[in-house]
C-alpha cells in the first residue's frame, strides 16, 4: 500500500489536520489527533509531519495501529523512520504488522544494523525478557576513567534508550563485571578510575528467557530504572527499562481484565474495534456460560418433585446461587492478582486452602445468619407467610450457604493454580466461568440439604 492509494477523504482529512495547525503541538497532541483518524488519513498526516515529530510520535506505544500506519507509508520512508527509532520498538511494530509482504519489503530496506538488531529480538519468546530488552544501552571498560565515561556517555546519549545506568565490562572478555549510575559518575573524582564508583557485588540482573512477570518484579523490589539482561557466558545483551515494563504490564492487565469479564482479549482500543470481531470475541465465551447455565436447568428438573411440594424453596434459589458465586469471584480474583503479582506460587495452593477453608465457613455463616434473620422479620411482621415450619426453611437457608460460599470459596481459590499447573493462563479462571461452576453445584448443595432438613415435614 502506498500514499497515492489513499482516499481522497483521508488526503483532505490529513491535509485539514496539518492546515489547523495539529502539527505544531506537542508530541500527545499528535498522538491523540491521529488515532482519531483511520489508518490511511494519520499515515497521510504522519508522511507530512518532519521527521524529528514523526520520530516520537510512532515511538510512542500509546498510538493506536501504529504498525498499520507505518506499514500505509511508502516503503523507502517508512524504513527511513524505523532506522532512527529504538530497536526494540522496531520490533513490536514489526511483529503486530499483519501484512507480511509490507513487513518483508519494509524490512528489506532496513540499515544492516537495526535489521540484525531487529531478527535478534524477535528471536526470543513473547513475554519474555529477551523480548522486552533493547541493545541500546551504555558501557564502558572497566579500565577507563570517570571523565572518559563521562565524555563516552555525551557521545553515545542520543542513540541510548538511557543514560542512568552505565555498565562497567571486563576489558578481556566483555562480561558484565559492574553497573555505576550516572548520579555517582558525575560525583566521582574525574581522574579516579571507573571501578571506584562502580558497583560491582550484588548487581541484579536477568536472563533472556525470564518471564515479564519477575522482570517486573524484580525492577519493583530494587527499584530500578533499568534491569541488565545477561547470557549464560555474563555478557550484557540488552537492558529492559521500566517504562518498557510499564507499557507491557499495561497490556497485560487489560487483557486480563477482559477474560476476568468472561470473553477474549479484544487486543485493540474498544472503539477502534469491528462490529463482528468484537462478536467473535464475545460470542465464544458466552455460547460456553450458557451452555453450563443448562446443567442449572438439568439440575432444577432432577429435584422438580421436591419444589411440587415445596415451592418456597424456589424464593431463595437466586440468593442461593448468587452468593456462592460471589464468593467464588472473589476468591479468583484474588488468587489471580497474587499470582500475577509474584505473591503466590504454584506450590502454595495447599496454603491458601487452609486459609480459604476458614474465610469461608465464616462467611457462609455471617450470610447464614443475615438469610435467617430475614425470613424470621418477614414471618413476624407479616410480610410473608411461610407456613409453621419457617425455623426449618430459615434452617434450611442458613445451613446452605454455609456450604455453597465455602464450596464457592474454595473452587475460585484453587481453579486459577489448578489453570497454571496445566500450564494455562489462570486469568482464565473468569469470575463468570467461576459464578457458572459454583451456580451448578449450588443448587446441588441447597436441595440436598433441604432434603436432609425438611424430609417429613414440607418434603
Amino acid at each position: 500500500m502506498n500514499l497515492q492509494r489513499f482516499p481522497e477523504r483521508a488526503g483532505r482529512a490529513a491535509r485539514d489536520f496539518l492546515h489547523n495547525g495539529r502539527s505544531s503541538g506537542s508530541t500527545a497532541e499528535r498522538i491523540e489527533h491521529m488515532n482519531r483518524l483511520d489508518v490511511a488519513a494519520a499515515a497521510q498526516y504522519l508522511a507530512n509531519l518532519p521527521e524529528a515529530k514523526a520520530l516520537p510520535a510512532i515511538s510512542r506505544p500509546e498510538l493506536h495501529h501504529a504498525a498499520d500506519i507505518v506499514a500505509a507509508l511508502p516503503t523507502d520512508h517508512a524504513a527511513r523512520l524505523l532506522r532512527n527509532i529504538a530497536y526494540d520498538r522496531v520490533t513490536d511494530l514489526f511483529q503486530a504488522m499483519e501484512d507480511e509482504a509490507r513487513r518483508a519489503a519494509i524490512f528489506a530496506r532496513l540499515d544492516p544494523a537495526t535489521a540484525h538488531a531487529v531478527e535478534h529480538l524477535m528471536a526470543y519468546p513473547q513475554r519474555s525478557a529477551g523480548a522486552m530488552m533493547t541493545p541500546e544501552f551504555v558501557s564502558v571498560f572497566d579500565d577507563v576513567t570517570v571523565a572518559e565515561a563521562l565524555d563516552h556517555v555525551r557521545a553515545v546519549e542520543k542513540s541510548s534508550e538511557t543514560i542512568y545506568a552505565i555498565y562497567v565490562l571486563d576489558r578481556n572478555d566483555s562480561t558484565l563485571t559492574g553497573v555505576v549510575t550516572l548520579r555517582q559518575l558525575v560525583m566521582g573524582d574525574p581522574a579516579a578510575g571507573i571501578m571506584t564508583v562502580a558497583r560491582q557485588e550484588g548487581v541484579v540482573c536477568a536472563t533472556p528467557l525470564m518471564p515479564q512477570e519477575e522482570v517486573a518484579r524484580l525492577i519493583r523490589s530494587h527499584n530500578l530504572l533499568a534491569l541488565p539482561v545477561i547470557d549464560e557466558k555474563n555478557h550484557l545483551t540488552g537492558i529492559v527499562t521500566v517504562d518498557d515494563v510499564i507499557d507491557t504490564m499495561i497490556a497485560d492487565t487489560t487483557e486480563d481484565a477482559h477474560k476476568f469479564g468472561g470473553m477474549e482479549a479484544l487486543g485493540k482500543p474498544y472503539m477502534q474495534i469491528g462490529l463482528f470481531h468484537m462478536i467473535r470475541k464475545r460470542a465464544g465465551w458466552l455460547a460456553a456460560l450458557f451452555l453450563g447455565e443448562m446443567l442449572t436447568a438439568s439440575a432444577m428438573q432432577h429435584y422438580e418433585a421436591e419444589l411440587e411440594k415445596a415451592v418456597v424453596l424456589m424464593l431463595f434459589v437466586p440468593l442461593i446461587m448468587s452468593s456462592g458465586g460471589n464468593s467464588g469471584s472473589q476468591a479468583t480474583s484474588l488468587i489471580i492478582r497474587a499470582l500475577a503479582l509474584g505473591e503466590l506460587k504454584l506450590t502454595d495452593w495447599w496454603r491458601v486452602a487452609f486459609r480459604e477453608l476458614p474465610t469461608g465457613i465464616t462467611l457462609g455463616v455471617l450470610l447464614g445468619l443475615i438469610g435467617f434473620a430475614r425470613i424470621m422479620l418477614w414471618q413476624h411482621i407479616g410480610l410473608y407467610d411461610y407456613g409453621p415450619h419457617w425455623p426449618l426453611i430459615g434452617l434450611t437457608v442458613f445451613a446452605a450457604l454455609v456450604g455453597i460460599v465455602t464450596f464457592g470459596s474454595m473452587v475460585g481459590s484453587m481453579l486459577p493454580f489448578l489453570l497454571q499447573r496445566l500450564r494455562f493462563d489462570p486469568a482464565s479462571a473468569s469470575a463468570p466461568f467461576v459464578a457458572t461452576l459454583v451456580d451448578v453445584s449450588g443448587l446441588v448443595i441447597y436441595f440436598s440439604v433441604a432434603l436432609l432438613i425438611l424430609s417429613g415435614t414440607l418434603l
